[in-house]
């Protein structure tokens, strides 16, 4: 993918100042005394990703990506060693967010080659083989993400919706070949799930 180029220092949220208010004499003053050059204090990584995490939870994915590529392209001219696990991450969740699922999963597979330890891109493409009925897949995938950590809360939930996807299917199919109470477990699977959305 081609970046554009971006200067190190380039702002990467288009923050309008706050409004001045008071004295309109000091006003006056302050603003010809004020330095000609950028005094703003840059974001931390931290605080860029945490802004674009917003963007993506409030819908605004496809602002976000647009986000992420200035970053990585300041990156990119920082010439810094490694890669920002985190704003690959984002990308993954923007990707996805815009319904490009392909992508989002090439990318979720490459951080889970790159950094099998991270629990968290494990779970996202499970999610996706999910959104893709590839349910073994994704159970293959939440499996990985408790491997890297037992206690992650949200790939131990989404390892029950996938298992009870899982067996809504078996009790179907159960069902289709004359197991005569299968047909009910697996309406009850179902309402289990629908409850659980």
């Amino acid at each position: 993918m081609a970046r554009q180029s971006l200067s190190a220092n380039e702002k990467l949220f288009n923050d309008e100042p706050p409004p001045e208010g008071g004295w309109k004499g000091l006003a006056r003053l302050l603003e010809a005394i004020t330095p000609s050059v950028d005094t703003d204090i840059p974001l931390t990584p931290s605080q860029i990703t945490s802004r674009i995490s917003a963007m993506i939870d409030r819908g605004e994915a496809r602002e976000a990506l647009q986000i992420i590529d200035k970053r990585a392209a300041q990156l990119d001219a920082q010439a810094d060693l490694g890669s920002d696990v985190q704003l690959m991450f984002l990308r993954g969740r923007a990707l996805a967010a815009l319904g490009r699922q392909a992508e989002a999963i090439e990318l979720y597979l490459t951080m889970t080659t790159l950094y099998p330890e991270l629990p968290e891109p494990w779970n996202n493409l499970a999610s996706e083989y999910v959104k893709q009925g590839k349910l073994e897949m994704a159970q293959d995938a939440l499996a990985m993400a408790l491997s890297a950590n037992p206690n992650y809360a949200t790939a131990r939930a989404n390892m029950g919706d996938v298992q009870l996807m899982l067996a809504r299917q078996s009790f179907q199919s159960a069902a289709q070949l004359g197991i005569g109470d299968a047909g009910g477990k697996a309406q009850a699977t179902a309402e289990l799930l629908n409850n659980n959305r």
